[in-house]
């Protein structure tokens, strides 16, 4: 039986889940923002950032994300950003399918992840990304474009947000450009922890 496709992010209390800019990624506002996940232990573990961290709800959440995901599927544009700043074994140790014009081979890292390049469309990545995938889900790890062509094609079942308690005034809007009028969504779960509210909904055809 084949899997659900879901994306998971942070974002703020204004919408932005990420700065316009690539270059301002890791600056204060985007660390602001990512602040609930660094301490957790499965995240520095999974990022080799060292031993210890915190355990707990926010915790569980974060390795039950990962624990779900059988493939990823990825625009270009985050990609290229986290071809600069993920560590030599990149943190997915799966299949990653990147949605791009460019043509080149697939690309293998130490760990079990392997990018793969897809020039033919959401759905062919997709495709793909479930073959991989089995019975797990995929994820839809972004950017915002990407989850926005796969909300806006109908394609996506589920999905969470933390949300942080910073304001970035601008920056990528997780819902810009929505079609409003073919989404709807049902509440699954709401979960506060002192750091973020987890936000978890279901997504039908309106």
């Amino acid at each position: 039986m084949a899997g659900k496709v879901f994306f998971s992010v942070s974002m703020s209390l204004d919408g932005f889940i990420a700065p316009d800019s690539p270059e301002e990624l890791m600056g204060q506002q985007w660390m602001e923002l990512q602040r609930w996940v660094f301490p957790q232990r499965f995240f520095r573990e999974n990022l080799k950032l060292g031993e210890g961290g915190e355990e707990g709800r926010d915790n569980d959440i974060v390795r039950e994300a990962f624990e779900r995901t059988g493939a990823s599927v990825m625009g270009k544009r985050m990609f290229d950003a986290g071809e600069q700043m993920w560590p030599e074994e990149a943190p997915f140790h799966t299949s990653v399918f990147v949605v791009t014009h460019e043509k080149r081979a697939p690309w293998k890292r130490p760990g079990g992840t392997t990018f793969h390049f897809v020039n033919d469309g959401i759905g062919a990545a997709l495709d793909r990304a479930r073959e991989a995938a089995g019975d797990r889900d995929v994820r839809i790890a972004g950017g915002g474009a990407t989850i926005l062509e796969y909300m806006n094609a109908g394609l996506v079942d589920e999905f969470s947000i933390a949300l942080s308690p910073v304001l970035f005034g601008s920056g990528i809007r997780l819902f810009e450009g929505v079609d409003a009028g073919r989404v709807a969504l049902e509440a699954v779960r709401t979960e506060p922890s002192p750091k973020v509210t987890h936000l978890t909904y279901t997504v039908r055809a309106r």
